[in-house]
């Protein structure tokens, strides 16, 4: 374990937390806040805690499996809880337990909030509180790689650690490249939909806020009501759009781009996303048209934003999804657990990783009638080895077994089945509302610091996809060691 170069990159990380908090500070002196030296206070501190770290002397640069591991668990831990400082400085949240919740929650991109009235809060705070969304959305180690190569000579650790999916890798021959087409096809899309949203009427700081949540698949938006607010057909068209752009495989876009678009449209994992939300918005439809909505427009209108707003495990509300019929809501809840592409920005398990689920359960089936036939999985005509098929499996497992802790212990302290149920699984999903008392008109402010403290875990450990984090917790993982 390279303990030194581990400290160092963190470092570097919290460097570019406090760089990130400048655009903040610039909306909050726009506006002539208060709230002005909150920023520069937490922009000082994080400054200063990084560039001690970054004077570290590393004789031995390189990146191990273990270091990349170890220094995205500990980045993000420490990037989430020094984001709270603009929320408490500023006393727009003072109770630190919640600002570290929305801290966590923002670069999670969960988008679980504890604040009950949005629209009270300062412009700047706002605006930080949704540009956690944008950074943690792509991944902040990813942004370190694009803009500080020299610090981690080996990134591809970092980049495997942090990248959600089952198998990220690259798609040029250098690391940095790779980030940086990540980030440019990132940069482009949140740069579209902001125009889209100023045409649609949108003022630019809530064309900005709500792109960083859709693009971000975050939710936070400048409104008590969220999207909600606007009642407006096009911005609920656009926002879709993006969401569901974003729940996509980056790497599709460049590939499309550099080849052709009929390679990316053959992709596998592309047409079983697209086939997800096709039927379980058709369902929806179905089962809301003339019981909920008169129309079978309102009915497509709100079920299809719904289904690409928990698909791509965004969060956004445009209806109370809570008064719905409840086949209605146990669609919505399985789109919970299946989420968008593997190395996009969505959460959820991943429908990669669904996809091979299904395909172990019929070669397992399959085995019962021709127990001598020797059957591998495909995906895309390319055979998938069994490590990581394992590794699927041991995911869904471990999803599964988290999950149900979480559950036990929201209840132990005292909240109802449904409000601990959703709660586990919207925050270790990423998606943000669930049901119950943290439904889609709720929040999470009513919670107590032992479930704020859970839920912070379990959103942490979902946009980690839980290894980086559970390694922590093991001995022989901080031996010293050579790989």
């Amino acid at each position: 374990m390279n303990y030194r170069m581990i400290l160092k990159s963190i470092g570097a990380v919290l460097c570019i937390e406090a760089a990130c908090m400048l655009p903040s500070l610039g909306v909050s002196l726009l506006y002539k806040e208060i709230e002005v030296l909150a920023f520069i206070l937490s922009i000082l501190i994080i400054s200063v805690i990084g560039l001690s770290l970054l004077r570290i002397a590393t004789p031995n640069t390189s990146i191990y499996t273990r270091d990349g591991f170890a220094l995205v668990a500990l980045g993000w831990i420490l990037v989430s809880v020094l984001g709270a400082l603009p929320f408490v400085l500023s006393g727009s949240i003072p109770a630190v337990m919640d600002a570290v919740f929305e801290s966590v929650s923002g670069f999670s991109t969960t988008g679980a909030t504890i604040l009950r009235d949005i629209e009270a809060l300062p412009q700047g705070i706002l605006f930080w509180r949704s540009f956690t969304h944008w950074m943690g959305g792509m991944g902040v180690l990813v942004l370190m790689i694009a803009i500080l190569p020299s610090v981690q000579p080996n990134p591809l650790h970092i980049l495997r650690a942090e990248t959600p999916g089952p198998a990220p890798g690259k798609f040029v021959p250098k690391i940095r490249q790779t980030a940086e087409i990540l980030y440019l096809i990132y940069l482009g899309l949140t740069a579209v939909e902001v125009v889209l949203f100023l045409l649609g009427g949108m003022s630019l700081f809530d064309a900005l806020i709500h792109a960083f949540g859709a693009v971000g698949t975050g939710g936070f938006s400048s409104k008590n009501a969220s999207l909600a607010a606007y009642n407006s057909v096009y911005i609920d068209i656009i926002t879709t759009f993006f969401m569901l752009l974003s729940g996509v495989n980056f790497s599709l876009y460049y590939t499309a781009f550099k080849q052709d678009m009929k390679s990316a449209l053959r992709d596998e994992e592309l047409r079983f996303y697209l086939t997800v939300v096709a039927a379980a918005t058709i369902l929806l439809v179905l089962n809301l048209y003339g019981r909920v909505y008169p129309s079978l427009g309102a009915a497509l209108r709100h079920a299809f934003f719904q289904v690409g707003s928990i698909t791509t495990t965004t969060g956004y509300v445009t209806a109370d999804y809570a008064l719905w019929p409840a086949f209605s809501q146990v669609v919505l809840l399985l789109l919970m657990f299946i989420g968008g592409s593997a190395g996009s920005a969505a959460g959820g398990l991943k429908c990669i990783r669904i996809i091979l689920l299904f395909k172990i359960i019929k070669r397992e089936v399959t085995k019962i009638h021709h127990p001598r036939a020797v059957q591998t999985v495909k995906i895309n005509g390319r055979v998938v080895d069994e490590e990581t098929l394992w590794g699927v499996m041991a995911f869904f497992f471990f999803t599964i077994l988290l999950s149900s802790a979480a559950i036990l212990l929201l209840a132990l302290d005292g909240n109802d089945m449904t409000t601990s149920t959703t709660a586990a699984i919207a925050s270790i999903n990423n998606i943000g509302p669930g049901l119950g008392l943290v439904g889609p008109t709720g929040n999470f402010a009513h919670l107590s610091v032992f479930s704020k403290a859970v839920l912070s875990l379990l959103m942490i450990v979902g946009r980690l996809e839980i290894y980086p984090l559970m390694l922590l917790f093991l001995p022989s993982f901080w031996r010293r060691s050579g790989t």
